[in-house]
């Protein structure tokens, strides 16, 4: 796994404790989901792409 890759896996990890933290408090929000299932399909696209390499 390339720097770029684990730099966007980090990232949508600490999406999805913040997205969490922020349903806990505030409550859900259809689109902060949306949001994150985008991101993580996105930097699950680019790992499997980057193995390939």
């Amino acid at each position: 796994m390339s720097g770029s890759t684990r730099a966007m896996a980090v990232l949508t990890t600490g999406g999805l404790v913040a997205a969490s933290a922020y349903s806990v408090a505030l409550g859900g929000d259809g689109w902060l989901w949306f949001a994150w299932v985008v991101t993580a399909l996105t930097t699950l696209g680019v790992a499997v792409s980057s193995r390939g390499t």
